[in-house]
């Protein structure tokens, strides 16, 4: 998400070490490149957009081991790519704990009328902005991450290479939202739609 006049660009779950911590809870060895690819899909963003402020909301890695285990050349590429701007990592449940990776580590930021956080709560004041959830939607045979936005909150996609998704038709993202919500697909071209049996 970018909010080009406060010059914030806010990204969630990128889960980067997760093929580390899937080889290491259950021994299955999967390429090892979700971080070189996350990290090079930010600096794409980052070159592009030139944000002063980068905001990481929350599981950012898959855990703190995962985090520590990332490889000096990728640790390189997240200061690099730090240089000159502000850089916050807010604490998600797979990342509870700072990193050794420099920025500021936060419960949540508030900003102008939002609050970014990693979990929508339920009973938020309006301008509530989180990931988390990592939703994905399904039209005419096309499913995508998408965001979900109603007058309360936004709810960004996951925005690592190696993630999943949670469906739009969930009742733990369905019930976050007025009967108003609506999804926004991403992609080449952004599809939008009315979230399906939303209260």
């Amino acid at each position: 998400m970018h909010w080009a006049s406060r010059e914030l660009l806010a990204v969630a779950d990128l889960h980067m070490g997760k093929s580390e911590r899937i080889a290491r809870r259950s021994g299955t060895l999967l390429p090892p490149y979700d971080a070189d690819e996350t990290l090079a899909r930010l600096a794409a963003d980052v070159d592009a957009l030139r944000p002063e402020i980068v905001l990481c909301l929350g599981d950012s890695f898959d855990d703190l081991t995962a985090a520590g285990a990332l490889s000096e050349t990728i640790r390189k590429k997240v200061f690099q790519l730090q240089d000159c701007r502000k850089w916050i990592w807010l604490e998600g449940n797979h990342d509870p704990g700072p990193a050794d990776l420099g920025g500021a580590h936060l419960n949540e930021f508030p900003i102008g009328p939002f609050v970014f956080r990693h979990i929508a709560e339920y009973g938020a004041a309006p301008g509530e902005i989180s990931g988390h959830f990592h939703p994905k939607a399904r039209i005419r045979g096309t499913s995508r991450p998408c965001f979900m936005v109603d007058e309360v909150r936004l709810i960004l996609p996951a925005y690592g290479c190696f993630t999943g998704g949670l469906d739009w038709t969930a009742s733990a993202l369905r019930d976050l939202f007025s009967r108003h919500a609506m999804a926004y697909l991403t992609g080449p071209q952004v599809l939008p739609a009315p979230v399906p049996n939303a209260q």
